[in-house]
């Protein structure tokens, strides 16, 4: 059986304020002929369709055109929802929708029942696991402490005990959003961290042919049965070097998997620029990236004037300007932004408390911390999902 595997399509989403939906509609385009040009069995698309909850009206029409156009090529399509979506919401009129060939899979409680469909060797069993958020699902789970780890192995059982009831030789897989150990994270996903931990081993998924991943913007391979496909565009310059790709994934009859990248539309090169104003403006060997969407970071010790203006003249595109004068870490006049770069929200506060008091917070004030911090997230979790 051959599976089309894509994810975290972002519809509605924009780059940098450049508005995406035509290359999202180019995207759209792109699958249904490779549904069509590689004979695809079947496509499945692991979370994320959407990029908030309550999407606008044109990325709502995209869907519904996907939807149609997969349909009426008559290949299955197997989706769930990610943590951007609205489980809800994308999962009105499933059951309509589900006579059409399009299964969208958005109830937890569902975990451990498939899409069963078959080619020549058997049936193959398709598991849809949406984004559980841990403190909203451990109750239906019977889960005693919230954890991505311990809801997606609870759902895994449920994966498990349900293929233990089919026939032998059934070939099995999984979608699933999370972030699972060993990916590679870029600046577009948003932070899903429980108690201080967002990932999960790979040994959950321990027992299915193919686990089919989204959340992760980075195409990657973490075993030969467990992959990302990554987002079909890039939504940060942080995903400057990806090669934005699908999985061509093929299942034998044994449920060995073999699998290759179906290279998807590139709508603008990124770069990312670095150094004075004077260099960036002057070096030839930035000639190829004046047609780029780029990200500039100037070096100049004093600020220059006019500095956009002037870089649009060489990179008319150029949609992100940052400075970063080149001085020691501890001189003073180093950016706030500088100093916080890459440290979480929780070690900012514990960084506050030390600061105001002249010592750190002790191991119980650390969890007051990291408890508030998640039940914000929590509690902006549920307002996005009721909206």
């Amino acid at each position: 059986m051959r599976l089309l595997h894509t994810s975290d399509w972002h519809l509605g989403r924009a780059f940098h304020r450049v508005d995406m939906l035509g290359a999202q509609a180019a995207f759209v385009g792109h699958l249904v002929d490779t549904v069509r040009e590689h004979a695809v069995d079947a496509v499945v698309v692991s979370g994320d369709v959407y990029d908030r909850a309550v999407p606008p009206l044109a990325a709502v029409e995209l869907f519904d055109d996907a939807l149609h156009r997969l349909a009426d090529l008559g290949v299955p399509t197997v989706m769930i929802s990610g943590n951007h979506d609205s489980a809800r919401r994308l999962g009105v009129g499933a059951g309509l929708i589900d006579r059409a060939g399009i299964h969208l899979r958005t109830d937890p409680a569902g975990c451990g029942t498939p899409v069963v469909l078959a080619d020549a060797h058997g049936d193959v069993a398709l598991y849809g696991l949406p984004y559980l958020e841990p403190a909203l699902v451990r109750a239906g789970f019977g889960v005693e402490k919230a954890g991505h780890e311990a809801v997606l192995a609870a759902a895994m059982d449920r994966v498990r005990a349900d293929l233990a009831t089919r026939a032998r030789g059934t070939r099995s897989v999984v979608l699933a959003h999370a972030f699972v150990t060993g990916g590679e994270q870029s600046d577009s996903e948003r932070d899903i961290t429980v108690g201080g931990v967002a990932a999960v081993p790979r040994g959950v998924f321990d027992g299915v042919d193919y686990v089919a991943l989204g959340h992760l913007h980075g195409c990657q391979t973490l075993t030969e049965r467990v992959r990302y496909s990554g987002s079909p565009l890039p939504y940060s310059f942080s995903e400057h070097r990806h090669r934005k790709s699908m999985w061509l994934v093929d299942l034998d009859a044994e449920g060995s998997v073999t699998a290759e990248r179906v290279d998807c539309p590139v709508p603008r090169a990124l770069a990312r620029l670095r150094g004075t104003l004077a260099d960036l403006l002057a070096d030839p060997e930035l000639t190829p990236h004046e047609e780029a969407w780029v990200e500039a970071t100037l070096t100049d010790p004093v600020r220059p004037d006019e500095p956009m203006a002037r870089l649009t003249e060489r990179f008319p595109h150029t949609l992100s300007l940052l400075f970063d004068p080149e001085r020691a870490p501890d001189e003073p006049g180093v950016s706030y932004a500088r100093r916080l770069a890459d440290r979480s929200d929780q070690q900012i506060a514990e960084d506050f408390v030390a600061h105001v008091r002249g010592a750190g917070p002790d191991g119980h004030e650390q969890d007051v911390l990291r408890e508030a911090f998640e039940a914000v997230r929590v509690d902006d979790t549920v307002r996005e999902a009721a909206r």
